[in-house]
């Protein structure tokens, strides 16, 4: 049985995908693993930046939001993962990570998201 969390963040990340998709960004992977940490989604947006999407989803605020679930740790770990993605994919330029947050509410889910996440 899939436990709902997961796959709340699985369909998650598909919904966010479809979004960004329709703005012009171009998803170049989904859940890319290197021992710093995983992207929920690696994009080049529509100016060619090439950016870490961190993915939080939520299905209530009672644990808090998903905005408030990320620290200076994980946050960390993601610039590290980019930074590796970039340099094992010769991608060259700018590098930026961005966090999504998606919310239940009571017409649906509410996307949001926050570029430049780590001050890069």
């Amino acid at each position: 049985m899939t436990d709902p969390r997961q796959a709340l963040g699985l369909r998650a990340e598909e919904v966010v995908a479809r979004w960004l998709a329709t703005s012009g960004w171009s998803v170049l992977h989904r859940r890319w693993r290197v021992p710093e940490g995983e992207l929920d989604l690696v994009c080049r947006d529509a100016r060619g930046v090439l950016v870490g999407v961190e993915v939080r989803a939520r299905s209530s605020a009672r644990a808090g939001g998903a905005l408030e679930s990320l620290d200076r740790r994980r946050i960390g770990r993601l610039r590290r993962a980019l930074g590796r993605y970039a340099a094992a994919s010769d991608e060259p330029g700018r590098l930026r990570l961005d966090l999504v947050t998606v919310d239940r509410a009571v017409d649906g889910w509410r996307l949001a998201r926050h570029p430049g996440i780590d001050g890069w």
